[in-house]
Parts: C-alpha cells; sequence; structure tokens
C-alpha cells in the first residue's frame, strides 16, 4: 500500500507461506426443531432448484454484460441503504481474544470485551488480577461423551497438575523450495494475491525448531499456566506457529457447557475452561496448549489489524456460526444451514461407516475419541455424541432446538466437494453434490449480481482440467500439480472454503459456473473496471490465508491490503461499498466471550469482524450478537430478499439486549443484520490506513 506504512508493517511482522492445503467439506444442520422460527414444511428444493436457477441465466444474461455476470448494474438495484457492493474477505483461524484480546479502542468513549478489559491479562501480556477468570480445567475419565464436564471431575491447571504446553505442531521447521516459507522472492513470486513489494514475507517465519516440540520461542514455556501472549524475544507475528485442533465435538466440549451453569448475565451456560485439556486428550495429540495463545495489539503486533480497527469498526460480539473447522463454517456462510450427505440427486442417505463421528472414549482411555470422524445423525439422540447435546439444548431457558432432521447425516467436519474447480465431480469419499439452497441462488433469482473469488482458482480449474483427464473417475489434483509445475499453485486453492463449490445448483452449470466462482484477480479487475458485483466474498488461497501452521497473520493482512489498495484507487466505488473482514473460525483459540448455543450445529467461540464503509468510521465497537448468517442478513435486508429456507438461521430476529448488558440476547436465538454498525446519515471519506 503507502510505502511509509508497508515498511512499518514489515519491520513489526514477517511472512509465510502455507506449505501444504488440506480440502475439506463443511456441514449444517436439518431440522426437528420446535421453536416458531423452525414449525414449518421442509420442502425438498433441489428437483426445481437447477431449473430455476438456469431460466433466471437465461433470461437475464446479457441484460446487462459489463457487470460479467448477467444481473443488474449495481449501481441500479434498489438497496435499503447507500451501500451497493458488499466485499466480504475471510481469514482463517483466528478468535476475537486471540487476535483482539489486548486492545484498547481508539473511538471516544467505545468499551471493548477482551482478556485487557476483564483484568485477565495487563497491557504486556502478563497475567493481570483477574487471570483466574480464564483458568482451565483437567477432567477426570468420564465414561461417554460429554459437553459439561461434572464439577467433582475437574482440577484446575497450574502446580504439579501442569497445563498442556504449547508446541510447534505442523510449523515449518525451515525455509523449503516446495513450502513456505520459501528460499527466494522468485519461489514466493508464483503468488499473484499481495502486492509485488510483499512477496518477502513468503519467505520468512520458520521456527528452527522440530515438529511437535514444545515451543521454547513461547516465554515461559514448559511452565505456563494459562492465557500466554505469542510475543518474545524469539517470537513475533511474523512468525509460523503450531496449530491447534478446531473439530466439531472438540469444540462443543471445550466450551464446556451446561445447564447447571446457566445465569441471567451466561444464559448458555457455556465456561470455555477445557480448551488444553481436550487438545491433549481426543487424540494421539497434536496440539497442546496452543489454544491459549494470544497476539498484543497494543505492543505493535497484527499492526494492519488493529489500524483497521482505529479507523472503522470491530464488532467484539461476531462468531463462529458453526462449532469446528473451516468447511462447515463456510457451508453456514454461503446457505445459514448445514450440508448433510445425500445420494448425489438430493436425497438423504448414510454415508460410509468410516465417515460417522464416535466421540465417545475408547475403552480405557481418558477422553480418546474412538471414531472423530465427520458425520452425525443429529436427529437420532442415541448417536454417538449426539445425545448430551440435544439434551443440553432442550433445557435451555430459551428456544433453542437441534434444528435436525430425520435420517440425515450432517457434515460436522471437513469434507471435500462433490465437485472439482472445473466442476466435474470430484469422486468417492467427498460430499455428494448439494442441494442446499445458497445465497448465490438467491441472487440469481432476484438478478442481483455476485461473485465468489477465490485465491488461486484459474490454476486449480487447469489441474481439475488435467487430473480428470488423466483419471475422470479417481482425479488427483496433487498429481496434476506435481506434472505441472506451472500451474501448482492452484493447490493453494480452497475447496472447503467455497461454498458453492458445494452446490448443484452452481457447480453442475457452467454458465452459472464462469459467472460466479473466478479468481482473486478477477476481483482485483473488478474493482479496477467499476465491474464490481453487488455482492462479493473473497478467499485467500492457503498460502495468504493466516492459518496457524500454514500460514501467518501478516500474509493475510497482505491479502486484505491489495484489495483495500484498490478500493482506494477507485474513490467513486469505495464511497459505496462496505467491506467486511472476519475469519471461518477461532481455530480452537480460547476466547472469553459469551457463545449463544443456537442449535446442534453452533454457535462456536468470537473471531473478529472488521466493518470497513463511509458510513462504518471512527473506531468504535458494535456490541450486537451475531454470526456468519449475520453477513447473509445484512444482504437480505440491504436488497430486499427473504430468508433463504424456511429452515435457515436467517429466519432468527435481531437481538434485544438489556441495558446493562448489550453481548447477551433477551430474545434468544437471535443473530444481528449488522445494520446498526453503520451511521448512514453521515459519510466520512478517509483512506483505509495511514
Amino acid at each position: 500500500m503507502k510505502t511509509k506504512f508497508n515498511l512499518k508493517w514489515r519491520a513489526t511482522t514477517a511472512l509465510c507461506i502455507v506449505s501444504t492445503m488440506a480440502a475439506a467439506t463443511a456441514g449444517y444442520a436439518a431440522s426437528n426443531g420446535l421453536s416458531s422460527w423452525d414449525l414449518r414444511s421442509h420442502s425438498n428444493p433441489f428437483l426445481q432448484l437447477v431449473n430455476d436457477i438456469e431460466n433466471a441465466i437465461a433470461k437475464d444474461l446479457g441484460s446487462n454484460k459489463g457487470n460479467g455476470n448477467g444481473s443488474s448494474s449495481a449501481e441500479t438495484v434498489k438497496t435499503a441503504s447507500p451501500i451497493k457492493h458488499v466485499i466480504v474477505l475471510i481469514g482463517e483461524n483466528r478468535g476475537l481474544d486471540h487476535s483482539f484480546g489486548v486492545y484498547k479502542p481508539k473511538g471516544a468513549g467505545q468499551t471493548i470485551s477482551n482478556l485487557l478489559s476483564k483484568g485477565i491479562v495487563n497491557e504486556d501480556g502478563t497475567p493481570g488480577p483477574n487471570f483466574k477468570q480464564a483458568q482451565q480445567f483437567s477432567v477426570a475419565a468420564q465414561p461417554s461423551y460429554f459437553i459439561g464436564a461434572p464439577a467433582m471431575s475437574k482440577s484446575p491447571y497450574g502446580g504439579p497438575n501442569l497445563m498442556p504446553q504449547p508446541n510447534t505442531n505442523g510449523a515449518p521447521t525451515a525455509q523449503s523450495t516446495s513450502s513456505a516459507p520459501f528460499t527466494s522472492i522468485a519461489i514466493a513470486s508464483a503468488e499473484a494475491d499481495i502486492a509485488r513489494g510483499s512477496l518477502d514475507l513468503l519467505t520468512t517465519g520458520a521456527t528452527g525448531l522440530p515438529g511437535g516440540v514444545t515451543d521454547t520461542r513461547v516465554p515461559g514455556a514448559g511452565t505456563l499456566a494459562g492465557s500466554f501472549p505469542m510475543m518474545g524475544p524469539l517470537l513475533t507475528d511474523d512468525d509460523y506457529t503450531g496449530d491447534t485442533t478446531h473439530r466439531f465435538y472438540q469444540d462443543w466440549q471445550q466450551e464446556d457447557c451446561s445447564n447447571s451453569n446457566v445465569t441471567k448475565s451466561n444464559t448458555s451456560g457455556c465456561l470455555a475452561d477445557l480448551f488444553p485439556f481436550v487438545m491433549a486428550t481426543y487424540a494421539v495429540n497434536f496440539s497442546m496448549g496452543n489454544s491459549m495463545g494470544f497476539y498484543n495489539a497494543q505492543q505493535g503486533q497484527v499492526p494492519i489489524l488493529k489500524e483497521l480497527a482505529d479507523r472503522f469498526t470491530l464488532s467484539d460480539n461476531f462468531h463462529q456460526s458453526f462449532h469446528g473447522g473451516t468447511g462447515a463454517n463456510h457451508f453456514m456462510l454461503g446457505t445459514a444451514d448445514a450440508g448433510f450427505w445425500t445420494d448425489g440427486n438430493g436425497n438423504p442417505t448414510t454415508p460410509p461407516a468410516n465417515q460417522i463421528a464416535n466421540p465417545n472414549p475408547a475403552p480405557g482411555t481418558n477422553n480418546r475419541y474412538t471414531a472423530d470422524n465427520s458425520f452425525s445423525a443429529c436427529f437420532d439422540s442415541s448417536q454417538p455424541g449426539v445425545g448430551p447435546i440435544v439434551s443440553y439444548l432442550n433445557n435451555l431457558p430459551y428456544a433453542a432446538e437441534p434444528n435436525c432432521e430425520p435420517n440425515h447425516f450432517y457434515m460436522l467436519d471437513n469434507t471435500n466437494p462433490g465437485f472439482l474447480p472445473n466442476g466435474s465431480l470430484s469422486g468417492a469419499g467427498n460430499l455428494p453434490p448439494s442441494p442446499v439452497k445458497t445465497i448465490g441462488d438467491e441472487l440469481i433469482a432476484k438478478n442481483i449480481s455476485w461473485t465468489y473469488y477465490g485465491g488461486s482458482y484459474n490454476d486449480a480449474v487447469i489441474l481439475s482440467n488435467e487430473a480428470v483427464a488423466a483419471n475422470p473417475t479417481s482425479p488427483n489434483l496433487t498429481l496434476a500439480a506435481i506434472n505441472d509445475p506451472a500451474h501448482a499453485v492452484g493447490i493453494a486453492y480452497c475447496q472447503i472454503c467455497n461454498p458453492f463449490q458445494y452446490a448443484t445448483s452452481i457447480m453442475s452449470n457452467p454458465t452459472v459456473r464462469a459467472a460466479h466462482v473466478q479468481d482473486t484477480t478477477d476481483l482485483i479487475t473488478a474493482i479496477q473496471n467499476n465491474t464490481l458485483p453487488s455482492v462479493s466474498f473473497g478467499k485467500p488461497d492457503g498460502l495468504l490465508d493466516g492459518h496457524p501452521q500454514s500460514s501467518k497473520v501478516d500474509l493475510f493482512e497482505a491479502y486484505a491490503l491489495n484489495i483495500l489498495d484498490a478500493l482506494d484507487a477507485n474513490p467513486k466505488l469505495k464511497a459505496e461499498t462496505a467491506v467486511f473482514i472476519t475469519w471461518d473460525e477461532a481455530g480452537g483459540y480460547f476466547d472469553s466471550g459469551f457463545v449463544q448455543s443456537i442449535d446442534f450445529f453452533g454457535d462456536g467461540p468470537r473471531i473478529p469482524l472488521l466493518i470497513l464503509s463511509p458510513y462504518s468510521t471512527g473506531g468504535k465497537v458494535f456490541h450486537n450478537y451475531g454470526d456468519h448468517v449475520s453477513l447473509l442478513k445484512f444482504i437480505e435486508r440491504n436488497w430486499n430478499l427473504q430468508p433463504l429456507t424456511n429452515r435457515s438461521r436467517d429466519n432468527l430476529p435481531n437481538p434485544t439486549m438489556a441495558k446493562n448488558n448489550p453481548y447477551v440476547p433477551t430474545n434468544s436465538p437471535a443473530l444481528d443484520d449488522l445494520f446498526d454498525a453503520f451511521d448512514f446519515s453521515k459519510a466520512v471519506t478517509q483512506p483505509f490506513t495511514e
């Protein structure tokens, strides 16, 4: 961006890139719900949806070819606000306390709920007077899976009961010619989605330590007893760090939710006090204590994110919509619902046995999951892991419902889409083509332009074509990349991050697919050429997404800056654009904020949401309760759309709050549509950064 700022940024953060990319899928819930928003018939839209979308495209294609996707020009479409364009940028695996736990709001009179404001830590990151508010516990062995640990079975970490310590799980030891951090800028230059002057960030940050060992770069590693700063003489936000597991049953268990813990100020009864314990026990452990780490924005870390928060609006009550990982949360972002296993024609059916989860402890172990797989039939409380969650939901003091339909096995953890990036079927073992309606389907039906922009998508399409040509029934993109180094960066395109890649209505129609699934380079071009759609979703590839272990926060900052820089260069377009920067999930990191249990699938911990527009300036902090579906609710309200289906989460009302507690809805379950984060009566023109 600005040269002076770029130098300042690089002085405090360095860069790394993703070495390996994992593909995955997402799932959400189907319904046996009893609450008012779900007592409706549940028609299967699959048989009609594809025809509806094809007819809409056939009718509208060419009506305004200047926008590139056959829909009305964004400027001519009536909106409920001055916002004519929405861009949603999604990073990977960073929580609110993890990123902004030590942050002071810039705006006059603004407050924030974080580690610092609660006294859990001091401004320098050391333990604060209320450090015990983030106390973590171990749990004695239980006979079956639990989400609320019996109080008598819990022992606080500290002293002889040593908390699991941070480790180097998966982080790169040294530079490489084939994975980040790379040995040269020349190799890193295959990445097209950051400024050329920032490519050096892709060559720095290796741990210098073996894999899976205690991360001695963390000050105090080996004796830590709670939340710790990821900052020290050997550790900055430019360094790769060990990953922490972020999966469905693990996330529920880490939150330690129990009806017996419910209070007026914590209506879900979640204590968030089992984070390291679950990581150390659910499997032959990989993650250990990494979940308790946080950055220090007041001490110069995450400088781009901090400056955006200082100048615009940050939400401190925004949540991942799905317990667990990347695929399911992106699926919810695109559908306000969960994916489920089908016969490929839209009908629910049972997945292979090796796909079905069983989190009950294996005999003779303390919490070692029997089968850490990705699908559960949550309508049936007798299924492994399901009963404790359903019982808890049914006994909350508000109308939470499982929202699970009979004979549906929902995708709870990462599973690859049934389509490849080029629209070909991806083969056995992946989630069969999905009938779940997406926000893209609704926008097409209403002739409103939209596009999903995925990093390295064009290269992924080329690799898909080559993989299908080599083996039509079992295409292998990794092998294609080995045979085609010129397009190998296509492996870094995130298939599970694209909710529309699961959808039959989008992927099976070449015209629809070409119009609405494109590359990040096309997003930059659309901004420069004034052809930006009304609604855009932007997802970096695995090199830049900020995922712990395989990427870094400053790489995601560089990706976002590249897009914001393009907008700054087009003031007229920027004046009517809102940019939402958020993350898919908290990545398994501890967070001290309230979590509203809505249904079987979520919500999960808080994640940052930055709201950038001329109508959301001033360093404000927005407290209304929201999750990923709030972004869909904003789109639906702004463009006068109805909720996607009669069971989707965008049917929930906006929250009402007590004056003395803006964080906990008094009408749960409820999700904000984010309109109150803007002051549409006054526009303030300013650059994104100085």
